[in-house]
């Protein structure tokens, strides 16, 4: 039966309101499925723009923690590698104050010191993930190679010619303020100290002068290498700080991101329910006025 024209405007207003109501309900189905308010930014309003500055924010803040823990894991393998050579150069530093040519033969401190080089020029030749630690920017270069180093006799002077990286020091950005600087070059005065002592025992001298000089060396060699590993210590903590600051912004940032682009799921679950009511009763009235004619309302 075709609608008369005093039920057409009802039914119309009830019709729009319903298609309102069904849009509301649209959207919020999608906020109870995704718990997001909006499945894009457009719908976020004005808070939209902080969020993207601070979406793009953490992941910046990401990039800085990234590079701070590879920087730290690095740190912490030169630390290690400069450990390994204090227990090796006190060994030997051991081994040449008590030699007793009697007893322990001429040949056997040159041995012993051979093979300490060898240990001390592989360590200093460390590389992590693919990359020499003691090179400076050189990290594609093996930093020390003594095959060609010229043999001295007492008394020596300082040698780096077995050096073959550069002298840049290493450091990483960790923040928008922050800059942390942790390279160690394999010329610094103890490396080369370790070398020249090691190089000297080598030649399997061993009267008072050169195992005075020797022994001298080793020691300063040691005392240099220990401050060495304390500084590298404290930048290990440093650049563990960093990231850990860098880990607590991303949850701080990730918390207000969440804060202003998630759904309320108990609210909208109730919102949902009160719009299928209204349009349950919308198209229920809408049904029914199309129904009227004047016959029924003459009965």
């Amino acid at each position: 039966m075709s609608m008369r024209v005093a039920t057409f405007a009802s039914s119309d207003r009830l019709l729009d309101a319903a298609m309102r109501v069904q849009a509301r309900e649209s959207e919020a189905t999608m906020q109870q499925a995704s718990g997001k308010q909006s499945s894009d930014y457009g719908g976020l309003g004005t808070t939209a723009g902080r969020v993207i500055s601070l979406q793009s924010s953490v992941s910046l803040s990401k990039s800085y923690a990234s590079a701070a823990a590879t920087a730290g894991s690095r740190v912490e393998q030169m630390y290690d590698a400069v450990g390994s050579m204090i227990d090796l150069l006190t060994s030997i530093k051991s081994d040449t104050i008590s030699f007793d040519e009697q007893t322990t033969g001429t040949g056997t401190l040159a041995t012993t010191a051979s093979g300490t080089l060898d240990q001390i020029v592989s360590l200093m030749n460390s590389k992590y993930d693919g990359r020499y630690l003691f090179a400076g920017s050189a990290t594609d270069t093996a930093p020390v190679d003594v095959s060609d180093l010229t043999s001295q006799t007492v008394p020596t002077s300082a040698d780096t010619s077995y050096y073959q990286g550069n002298d840049d020091v290493l450091s990483v950005k960790v923040s928008a303020e922050q800059t942390v600087s942790y390279g160690v070059t394999a010329d610094a005065a103890p490396f080369e100290q370790a070398i020249r002592a090691l190089s000297l025992l080598t030649g399997g001298a061993t009267d008072s002068d050169t195992l005075s000089e020797a022994n001298d060396l080793i020691a300063d060699a040691l005392d240099g290498l220990t401050t060495t590993q304390a500084t590298l210590s404290v930048k290990a903590s440093t650049l563990q700080a960093a990231e850990t600051d860098q880990a607590d912004y991303q949850t701080f940032a990730t918390s207000v991101v969440s804060n202003l682009s998630d759904a309320d799921v108990a609210a909208v679950a109730s919102s949902l329910s009160t719009y299928q009511t209204q349009l349950k009763a919308a198209y229920s009235a809408i049904g029914t006025i199309r129904s009227l004619s004047l016959a029924d309302y003459l009965k």
